[in-house]
């Protein structure tokens, strides 16, 4: 294998981890069975179709213009690094004790979501979907991005991501069913676990962009 299929691999999973990881729709299905309890399977799914579309819109508008907020606000990549490091690995920790961070939804917006009808654009597609933390996410992995190529592997994982997030919340009941409270705790700690290594990941990226720490 040759270094630059190597990259390219390597960048993809990277990026398929991290987005995937963070939008974590299997931690979005016991809010989102709550809040559509009442509602008939096929609304449900709507629910579903709107929540994967608007993290899909949310996360490609972001990764599309990141680097004209950097401009805008004068941010270095360096310090968005950073920053987003720091706030993914907060929501790894939440993930490792197999709990929802209130970074991606807060007990006032679980609450407001159970009183309204339409809830698949707020809170489930933002921000329990596309959150804080998965903006950060793909703001980066854009942001880093040196050539052209790399930026398909960001757009692709957006899309995988928001597609798996449509088939798993439409069908909370049997994925549920299969997986059992348990075993969604289980996965959610794994993806925490791996969350927290590419957190760290992107803080050393952003020192060694400063030369706090030497590149590798």
């Amino acid at each position: 294998m040759n270094a630059e299929l190597r990259a390219v691999l390597e960048f993809s999973l990277v990026t398929i981890s991290s987005v995937f990881f963070i939008v974590d729709p299997f931690g979005t299905i016991p809010a989102f069975l709550v809040m559509t309890e009442m509602d008939s399977p096929a609304k449900r799914a709507r629910m579903a179709r709107q929540a994967s579309w608007t993290c899909f819109l949310v996360l490609t508008a972001f990764a599309a213009m990141g680097s004209l907020i950097f401009k805008a606000f004068d941010i270095t990549l360096p310090a968005f690094k950073i920053a987003g490091g720091l706030l993914l690995a907060i929501v790894a920790f939440d993930m490792l004790q197999a709990r929802r961070s209130e970074t991606q939804e807060s007990p006032e917006e679980r609450a407001a979501g159970r009183e309204k009808e339409e809830v698949g654009i707020s809170p489930i597609g933002i921000p329990m979907l596309a959150g804080p933390g998965a903006i950060s996410a793909v703001m980066v992995l854009m942001g880093q991005s040196r050539v052209w190529w790399q930026a398909i592997p960001v757009f692709s994982a957006i899309a995988i991501t928001s597609l798996a997030s449509y088939y798993i919340l439409a069908g909370a009941n049997r994925v549920r069913g299969l997986l059992g409270e348990i075993g969604i705790r289980v996965m959610t700690r794994l993806m925490g676990l791996v969350l927290v290594a590419i957190a760290v990941q992107f803080v050393l990226n952003g020192l060694a962009d400063v030369g706090v720490v030497p590149k590798h």
